[in-house]
């Protein structure tokens, strides 16, 4: 069932692109190029005379302005203190801007790619700049952003995908009973978080929101920052199996532990946040799903075939949680 609000970015042509950036006084040259993101919508636009930018359209009604302007804030207090976080320029004394019904900021262009996975001088490089992000963010806290809950990620998400009757109907009996025990085992689990800190987190830290260039990542995309534990911001970047993540966690935490402390114990939350941020997924493609770029972008969504994978997949996590976590070395 399709969600029946209306297109979020049906006015959003080239030209109205082109008209708010020249509202900020830059001349556009005319040259636009659509950058990959469903979120937002984000444009490499051409500047006459100056090197081009980024230009991010945010979502009608996501986030409020003050929970924006936090954002772009937190991202400036990261790079005055030295990280290398591409932070949104202030062009009329302000770094959030309106044009006709769209909010927009302006961003310098940076390039690199995605960092090598599974390489030990790569993580250990990933682990001292995370170490020396989150003792920058450990030393305030957030006043509009989330945090990090098992009901907004979990409870909400599969009492949605159900309510707006995503499930196909011969899948939707063992989409519930699995998902009712997920989320209770992953309540369990929860007791592990007692008495860790939680501090501002960059909250997507994957592989494709860091630029790797000269030795180095560059971090993207804080639109989803939030405030929880340091481990959200670290687990996205172990792959393989047991063996190997336990050896990658190593050389990431040998770098990590340079600038910040990490406990051990928040590895028992690793497996349950990969859980809800599974089920987070499909429900946000459940919840974008009138807007052109997603039907496009997944059409396999719909199928039944799709959602057999994806009580295949939650059936692999139910035996992951129950193996418990991983087990370090001092």
């Amino acid at each position: 069932m399709k969600p029946k609000n209306t297109r979020p970015f049906d006015g959003l042509t080239p030209d109205t692109i082109a008209d708010a950036i020249e509202s900020l006084g830059m001349p556009c040259d005319g040259r636009l190029l659509a950058l990959n993101s469903y979120e937002n919508r984000v444009w490499q636009v051409g500047i006459d005379d100056a090197q081009p930018v980024i230009v991010k359209f945010y979502r009608p009604q996501r986030w409020t302005d003050d929970a924006i302007l936090e954002e772009h804030r937190f991202a400036a207090e990261l790079a005055g203190n030295g990280l290398s976080v591409v932070a949104p320029l202030t062009i009329q004394d302000t770094t959030l801007h309106q044009f006709h019904e769209f909010r927009f900021a302006v961003f310098p262009r940076r390039g690199g790619h995605a960092p090598e996975a599974a390489h030990r001088p790569t993580l250990e490089a990933l682990g001292r700049q995370l170490g020396r992000f989150h003792a920058v963010s450990a030393a305030g806290q957030f006043q509009h952003r989330p945090g990090l809950s098992i009901d907004s990620m979990g409870e909400a998400s599969v009492d949605y995908l159900l309510k707006e009757r995503w499930i196909p109907t011969h899948l939707e009996d063992a989409f519930e009973t699995l998902c009712g025990g997920l989320l209770g085992q992953i309540r369990e689990i929860w007791h592990l978080a007692d008495g860790l800190p939680w501090i501002r987190l960059h909250g997507d830290c994957h592989p494709g929101n860091l630029l790797w260039r000269d030795d180095q990542a560059h971090f993207v995309d804080l639109d989803d920052c939030l405030s929880g534990p340091a481990v959200q911001d670290l687990w996205m970047l172990i792959s393989g199996d047991r063996s190997e993540r336990s050896q990658q966690w190593q050389w990431l935490l040998d770098g990590y532990r340079l600038f910040s402390n990490f406990e051990l114990r928040s590895l028992g939350l690793v497996e349950s946040l990969r859980t809800l941020r599974m089920l987070n997924y499909q429900a946000w493609l459940a919840r974008r799903w009138n807007d052109p770029a997603f039907p496009a972008a997944f059409p396999w969504f719909e199928s039944p075939r799709h959602w057999e994978q994806v009580i295949q997949q939650l059936r692999e996590q139910m035996d992951e949680l129950q193996q418990g976590p991983l087990i370090l070395h001092e």
